[in-house]
């Protein structure tokens, strides 16, 4: 499955799903979420566990104020359309991998 690109109409409906989705809170300007990008879709297209949304925090400000979104890139997996793990920064594939187990 590929990415979800994540909207203020979208985030909600998305997240309440019966797979853990792993959204990645990014911006287009961002060195360090443009690393981590070819790491976020492979892993979605290798992963059918697993749903991955892909939010532009400039251009949907209001999801990224109410989930407290203050640097990015931040990813934030989701069960039950609830935070469960949040983690700021880069990191490696296996890291990545790994968080969202």
């Amino acid at each position: 499955m590929s990415e979800i690109i994540l909207n203020e109409s979208n985030f909600k409906a998305e997240i309440n799903s019966d797979k853990p989705v792993l959204v990645d809170f990014f911006a287009t300007w961002c060195g360090p979420c443009k690393m981590m990008a070819p790491l976020v879709e492979e892993l979605a297209n290798t992963n059918s566990d697993i749903k991955v949304g892909k939010i532009d925090i400039d251009e949907n400000e209001d999801v990224a104020i109410e989930y407290k979104v203050r640097s990015i890139p931040t990813f934030i997996l989701f069960k039950n359309g609830e935070e469960v793990k949040r983690h700021v920064g880069a990191m490696s594939e296996a890291d990545l991998a790994e968080f969202v187990k």
